[in-house]
C-alpha cells in the first residue's frame, strides 16, 4: 500500500533557485513538485522547505560520550542525545568522528571507538535513531597505534570516509609554535622542561610514523572504496600529496593558498560552520568567509555545535554580495552528498529521498519546525 502526503504553500529551496509551491512525498521518496499550485496537505505558510542537511564532521558525539576529562558516558546514552541534538538541527545524515590513535589529547583506548561504532549500530536496529549515522574515522597518522585501532574497522561498510590528520607541532594546524604553544603548554600549564619533552616526542613520532601511515591508510581506502580527507593542508606540498592520495575533500586548509590549490584540484574545501557564525577559527587560522568570497569554500560543517551547520547558510546568504541562498545551503545538502558518493539525498528532486526540512528564518537563528528523514517525521 502507497503512504504519501503533501506539503503545501512552502518556499522551495531548489539547487539553483528558491521556488514556492507544494511537494508530494510518496514512500519516502519525493514524487512532485509544483510549483505556484496548492494542494490538499500540510500548510507551511511560507516557511523554507530544505533538504536535510548532510553532516560530514562532527565531533560532537565524543563530547557527549566523554563530557569531562576521564569521564565516560554511557553509550547508548551518548548516542541517543547526540542524536536527537543533530536531527533537531535539520541533520539528516551525519557521519560520527571516531578517533583512530592516541594523539596529543590520549585519544581512545583500543576497541572503545569499535564499541561506539557497535552501539551506534545497535541503536539503529532498535529503531532508536532519528538521522542516518555513517562513521568518519579520523586517523591521526604520526601516532603508532592508528593502524592497530584502524583494524578494528577492516570489514565495517557503515564506514564511509576516513581523514589523514597529523596534529603534531610545526604541522598543518599549528604551523606556529605560537600557536601550539598556546593549545598544549598554556592550557595544561606544562613547564619549559615538560612542553619541551612533549614537543621532542611528538615530532620523533612524526618522523617516524607519518608518511608511511598516510600510503598505507589511503591505498586501504582506495581498494575498499572509501572517500579520503586530508586535514589542515597549509602548503602546496600538503596538496600534492593529498592529490596522490586521491583525496576528494579538503578539511580545514589552513591557509588561502592551500585552500585554493584543492579546489582547482576538484576536491571539495571544508571549513567549520561555526567559523562562518563567529567570522573567524577558533584556531586563529584562516576565516571561512574570505573562502566563500573567493569561490573556494565548498562544504560546511558543524565541528562542535550542531545547529550552526542550519545557521551558517543563512548568514552567508544575509551577509555576502553574490551568495544566494540555494547556493549557500549546497554547502551543507547537495555538494557533502556528492562528494562522499551518496546522490540518492541532498536534494529536493523527484525521486531522491524525502529528506526534507522545514525552516523558519526572518532574522536572527534560523528555526527547525519539523524533520523527515525519508519521508517519516523524525522531529
Amino acid at each position: 500500500m502507497s503512504i504519501e502526503f503533501a506539503i503545501n504553500n512552502a518556499r522551495i529551496v531548489l539547487e539553483d533557485e528558491v521556488v514556492s509551491g507544494s511537494v508530494l512525498v510518496r514512500d519516502g521518496k519525493i514524487a512532485d513538485i509544483s510549483q505556484g499550485t496548492s494542494r490538499a496537505g500540510e500548510d507551511f505558510g511560507g516557511d523554507y522547505l530544505i533538504a536535510g542537511l548532510v553532516e560530514l564532521h562532527t565531533d560532537h558525539l565524543e563530547s557527549h560520550y566523554s563530557p569531562r576529562p576521564g569521564v565516560r558516558w554511557n553509550k547508548m546514552s551518548a548516542i541517543q542525545a547526540h542524536d536527537a541534538q543533530v536531527a533537531t538541527s535539520g541533520i539528516t545524515t551525519v557521519f560520527d568522528c571516531l578517533r583512530m590513535g592516541s594523539d596529543e589529547d590520549g585519544g581512545f583506548d583500543k576497541g572503545e571507538m569499535r564499541e561506539m561504532a557497535d552501539a551506534i549500530q545497535a541503536a539503529e536496529r532498535e529503531d532508536r535513531l532519528r538521522a542516518e549515522h555513517l562513521i568518519h574515522l579520523r586517523c591521526e597518522v604520526a601516532s603508532d597505534n592508528v593502524l592497530e585501532h584502524f583494524s578494528d574497522f577492516a570489514t565495517d561498510p557503515h564506514v564511509r570516509l576516513v581523514s589523514l590528520m597529523d596534529h603534531s607541532p610545526g604541522q598543518r594546524q599549528f604551523q606556529t609554535m605560537e600557536q601550539y604553544t598556546l593549545y598544549y603548554k598554556t592550557k595544561r600549564g606544562l613547564s619549559e622542561e615538560a612542553f619541551a619533552r612533549f614537543v621532542e616526542g611528538r615530532l620523533r613520532m612524526s618522523e617516524r610514523y607519518s608518511s608511511v601511515h598516510r600510503d598505507t591508510l589511503a591505498a586501504i581506502c582506495a581498494e575498499r572504496g572509501i572517500t579520503v580527507a586530508s586535514h589542515d593542508d597549509a602548503t602546496l606540498a600538503h596538496v600534492e600529496e593529498a592529490k596522490g592520495h586521491g583525496v576528494k575533500l579538503a578539511e580545514f586548509p589552513t591557509s588561502f593558498e592551500a585552500a585554493k590549490a584543492s579546489h582547482t584540484a576538484g576536491m571539495s574545501v571544508l571549513m567549520g560552520a561555526p567559523n562562518v557564525v563567529r567570522g573567524k577559527s577558533h584556531s586563529g587560522n584562516i576565516a571561512a568567509r574570505d573562502l566563500a568570497a573567493h569561490g573556494v569554500l565548498d562544504v560546511l560543517s558543524s565541528d562542535y555545535v550542531p545547529l550552526s551547520l542550519l545557521h551558517a547558510p543563512f548568514v552567508l546568504a544575509d551577509e555576502m554580495d553574490g551568495l544566494s541562498l540555494p547556493k549557500a545551503l549546497a554547502m551543507v545538502t547537495s555538494t557533502p552528498a556528492r562528494t562522499v558518493g551518496l546522490d540518492d539525498r541532498g536534494r529536493i528532486a523527484a525521486g531522491l529521498r524525502a529528506d526534507l526540512v522545514r525552516v523558519r528564518h526572518t532574522e536572527g537563528v534560523p528555526v527547525v519546525r519539523s524533520v523527515w528523514r525519508e519521508g517519516q517525521r523524525v522531529a
